[in-house]
This record gives C-alpha cells, structure tokens and sequence, in this order.
C-alpha cells in the first residue's frame, strides 16, 4: 500500500529508496516540544497521509501548527550523491539527517530535496527528522480547499498537515542530470528538449538523447553540454498525411506517448541515465475556438478536487490515481478541472499515458498583502517548472473566483497580482493558455471562464444564445451577479468556456441532519438523470461556449455534487452518465439487465 510507483515519472533512475511508511511522531503543540535534541514521540504515523486522515493511524483533525516526524534508515556512504526528496510538505518544512540541517522549504504542494551526502554516518545507520510547521489560521498562505475552522463547513474541507506526498531517496553521480524540459513543436514536428546538469560539470561532456515510438527509433542525437545546459530542437520524420501524422500525435483519443532516455557522457563513460517520455501535441487558440492539434476540440471538463475521505489529499494508492483518470473518461470527460490543488505528479503521469487533459490551478490563498502573493509566486512557480512536460496539461489558471484578491474591482494592487501571474505564468510557459482568474472579474486572460450554478436549463440557455450581441451578457446579465470583465479588459473575442456548473446534489442515503448540500438538489435518481441531461444538452449545444467543467467528480466531504460517491461509486450507471454528458443517445440495453437510470 505504501510503495507507491516511481514518484517522479518524467525523469526515472532505476535504483530510488522509499521512505513511505512508519515514522514516530509528535505535535508540538507546547514550545518546549519545538527542541529538536528533545522530542518525546507519541505516536507512530503512517507516510505519506496527514495526521488528520484515517490512513495515517492518528486521524486527528484538530488544530495543530507544529509537528515532528523522524525514521531510521540504512544507507552506506559512497562516492556518489545521495539526494533526498521530498514530494510534498505542507506548509513549512526543515529537515534534518544525523542532526545535521539539510534542507528548510516553504510551500505546501511543491517538491524539494536535498544533497544529504556529508551528513550520512559510516556504519550506514542514518536518521531524517523533519520539524513542520502548519498553521491552520494563516489565510495569507496557498491552502486550496484546507478549512480555517476547527469543523469543515460550506466549501472548504479538513486541513492536510505536514508529509502528505512521497519521500525517498536515490544515489546519483557526481555530476548528474538535475532536470529534464520537453517543449512539443507541432508545426514543424519537432520536441524540444532541454537538460539541466547539477554537481561537477567536465568540460568534455555530452549529452545522447533517444526518442522511441513504440519499437521505432525516431531520434538518436549528440549535444555537447554547455555551462551545464543543452537545449536542442529534435526533428522527427514528418509523414505529411493526416492518418500517418496521427500516429504519432498525442490526445485524449489516441493518448501516443513517445519514450525517451537522456544519457549523460564523459568521453566514453556513463555519467547518469534516466529515462523519461514526452509526446507531441498542440494545444492552441484559434480566435473563439480550442484547438487541438489544429483542429476544433470542444473541452468536456469535469470539476476534480482530488480528495479521499480516507485519506484526504493523498490518494490511498497509485491504483486510486490511475482508477480516478479512467472513471473520468468512463463518465463521457476528455479532461478534469483540477480545482485547488496541485496533483501528485503520479495522477498526471496517468492521464498522460491514458489520455486526459487536465488544467493546473494553484490553490489559493484568502488574504491579500504583498507577502501572500510572494508566496503564491514560489509556490506557482515551482508547480510550473515541476509539471511542464506533461502533454495532458493545456491551461494554467493562478486564481480562482478572485479568492485572495477580493477586491479586484476597487483596488488597483489586486488587479496588478492577477496581471503579475497572468504574464509570469507566460513567461515561464507561452506554449499554453493562461487564465489569469477564473470565474468571473477576468482581466489579463487567454481563455474567459464563467461560473454559473444557474439550475435551469432554459435560463442558460437564453443567457448564452447566439443571437443575441455578446456584449449583452458582460453589460447586463452577469451570470452570480459579478461582472465578468474588469473595465479596461472587454471581452477580445477569446474563447468562451462554462468553467463551472451544474453542482447538483443527489445522496438518496443523506438526512438533513447529514448537513450535505449542492446548487441544487434532486431527490431521486430519475430527476437527478434528468436534470443533468438536460443541462449538458443545452451545454453541449450553446455555440458561444467552447467548453465546459462540470461541478463535479465525486462528492467531496459535505458536498454531495459528485456525478460519484466519496468512495468513486456511480450514483447513476457509466453508461448514462457518458452518453448525457457527450449529448449522445442512450445506447440500447438489454431487457434483461433492468430499465431505468437506476439500474446498474
């Protein structure tokens, strides 16, 4: 259950020690509990889930802003580096190995390591403690959906403190490839392909880069390595017509995933080697329209926050990452809305490999002031540069609803961070579509998201008519009441996509007592059948609309929206899910196996 795959899957090394599992524990809730030569541990603790979760064997949500957690480990010293890595740590974290400081970090939902080297004993009897503090009143931090109250209420969730991502170790050489970036060129049917070295750079070293497509060797190229970079264009064969170039052409339908390995040389010895894959797509704008290599893609999205009530955030195993992607796709979705959080590179490397299209958003934090969005910066940053080679992301989006800039209409500084991202976010990445904040208040934007819980098919249906002038609706009809550009940013023409709707609530085992709750609610499986049909028939054929995110993936908590139940059962069969949610006939079935929508 703890050995999770690979954690890192766009840059393998075949030897990696996991260091999931059990570690002995402590809040630190006093301050003499917070000296690192004095910790009495009470508990054993399960890694990687939070202490607040089930799977963790503490399973205590109260309020806590410091803990400690400390393993032992065997490792002998050799010439070789030994880094250790930490996937995720909410919020800040430092580190020790043997009493010696390593590594200090801040950021909850980004990864970081550390070359812990000199710090290894020599009878190989090692020890990591890691000293984390949470605090669960900070609204000025990236939190996502983590609640501020002792209890969950409305939208906001139980909180994940501290290790709630994989930590391990692996031995690398002196000098080693530190990072990998793969840059798809879909005009000219290249990859590109940047390599970043760490440790003692030789002057004589090379690079070999090898691309695969299934068995077909489609590249084999020699850099030399410069000030400890090579950054090169690969061109593969371009077959020119459509059916040959759509073999090797990666999407949803037809998920075709190139492998690689990049080896680094020194003269004729082997420095490192890693494997790695990358794909060629192309995810552009095209006036109002998406288009996916070159062509029109209408986006069915659905709204993912990626919670088990289990064990929170974590995902109880790589299995439940790799079913999460599949049941989308079962449920009729080319792609997920990840909402508020940044997933585990292990969910990504599985819609990459299965075929779905996910949009990244940084979880927000509730308070502006200048040393919020400073964080907000890191922390997004490092999500970028983590996630880039990843075919199945297509947007990136820093804020959600104006959440941690509430007042974007009045205050010329919260218009001034959204712009800041909006273009940082550019900078970084001008291969993909930005949403500078999604919802409604848009100003410095690629794509205009609108969210609209409006419950009656026939109302959005006559707000987002065609023929009626596109202005109408940012002048006057403001879908939740909020203008939907900022004045000095009119709509441009950019497409127009219903980032989130729906969220309707059907739980035919809840009592009010439960206190669960949606947009709307259905009381029975036929209503709810045909409450979602008819919003995705009207959603589906509104041509202003690009797209759509459906509210949402399962239920979360109190919220009983989900299309799924907590524990990923459907509240209707797949197959009717699927075929209202791609505006398709119901495929005919069986007598035998029962009629209506609740037969499973």
């Amino acid at each position: 259950m703890n050995q999770f795959e690979y954690p890192r899957p766009q840059l393998v090394r075949d030897n990696w020690i996991n260091l999931n599992g059990k570690w002995r524990f402590r809040f630190a809730d006093e301050p003499a509990d917070r000296v690192p030569d004095s910790v009495a541990w009470t508990h054993e603790i399960n890694v990687p889930y939070a202490p607040e979760t089930e799977m963790s064997g503490i399973q205590d949500t109260g309020f806590h802003r410091f803990c400690w957690y400390e393993r032992d480990f065997e490792l002998a010293p050799s010439d070789q580096r030994t880094i250790l890595h930490f996937g995720a740590v909410d919020y800040c974290a430092k580190v020790w190995v043997n009493g010696q400081l390593v590594a200090e970090h801040e950021g909850g939902h980004t990864p970081f390591a550390a070359d812990i080297s000199s710090a290894l004993k020599d009878d190989g009897k090692q020890v990591v403690t890691v000293f984390v503090e949470d605090d669960p009143a900070d609204l000025a931090k990236p939190r996502g959906k983590q609640d501020w109250l002792l209890e969950p209420h409305s939208i906001w969730y139980p909180r994940t403190t501290g290790i709630w991502q994989t930590v391990w170790i692996e031995q690398v050489s002196r000098t080693f490839i530190r990072s990998l970036r793969w840059t798809p060129i879909f005009e000219t049917f290249e990859i590109g392909c940047e390599v970043f070295a760490g440790g003692d750079i030789q002057e004589d070293m090379v690079v070999e880069v090898k691309i695969w497509h299934g068995d077909t060797l489609l590249a084999d190229d020699l850099y030399k390595l410069l000030a400890g970079e090579a950054n090169r264009k690969i061109a593969l064969s371009d077959p020119g017509i459509d059916d040959s170039r759509n073999a090797l052409l990666w999407s949803p339908e037809r998920p075709t995933l190139l492998d690689a390995e990049v080896i680094l040389r020194c003269g004729d010895k082997v420095v490192d080697h890693i494997k790695s894959y990358t794909a060629l797509r192309a995810f552009h704008i095209n006036r109002d329209r998406l288009l996916l290599n070159g062509r029109p893609y209408p986006l069915r999205l659905v709204l993912d926050q990626g919670y088990w009530p289990e064990s929170f955030l974590t995902a109880p195993s790589d299995e439940h990452l790799k079913r999460d992607v599949e049941l989308a796709k079962l449920m009729g979705f080319n792609g997920v809305r990840k909402h508020q959080k940044i997933e585990d590179p292990r969910y990504l490397y599985w819609a990459d490999k299965l075929g779905l299209l996910v949009w990244e958003e940084m979880p927000s934090a509730y308070r502006f002031s200048p040393h919020a969005i400073t964080r907000i910066v890191k922390e997004w940053t490092e999500a970028i540069e983590r996630d880039y080679s990843h075919p199945c992301i297509i947007v990136w989006v820093p804020f959600n609803e104006s959440w941690g800039v509430p007042n974007l209409t009045l205050t010329q500084a919260h218009r001034n961070a959204v712009e800041a991202l909006y273009h940082l976010t550019r900078t970084l990445d001008s291969t993909r579509p930005v949403i500078g904040n999604d919802g409604w208040e848009a100003s410095a934007t690629d794509i205009l998201g609108i969210h609209d819980y409006d419950s009656d098919p026939e109302k959005i249906k006559a707000r987002y008519e065609v023929t009626d002038p596109v202005r109408t609706l940012f002048d006057q009809r403001r879908p939740g009441g909020r203008i939907l550009t900022l004045d000095g940013f009119p709509h441009r023409g950019q497409p127009i996509v219903l980032t989130e709707f729906g969220g309707i609530a059907y739980d035919p085992n809840a009592t009010p007592e439960d206190g669960t709750w949606g947009y709307t609610r259905s009381q029975t499986a036929e209503s709810y059948h045909a409450l979602y049909q008819s919003l995705l028939k009207v959603v589906n054929e509104t041509f202003m609309f690009s797209g759509f995110c459906y509210t949402q993936f399962a239920d979360t908590f109190q919220e009983a929206n989900g299309l799924l139940n907590a524990d990923r059962t459907p509240k209707l069969p797949f197959e009717v899910i699927s075929a209202a949610t791609r505006n398709v006939p119901l495929p005919p079935r069986d007598p035998k196996e029962g009629e209506g929508p609740e037969a499973a």
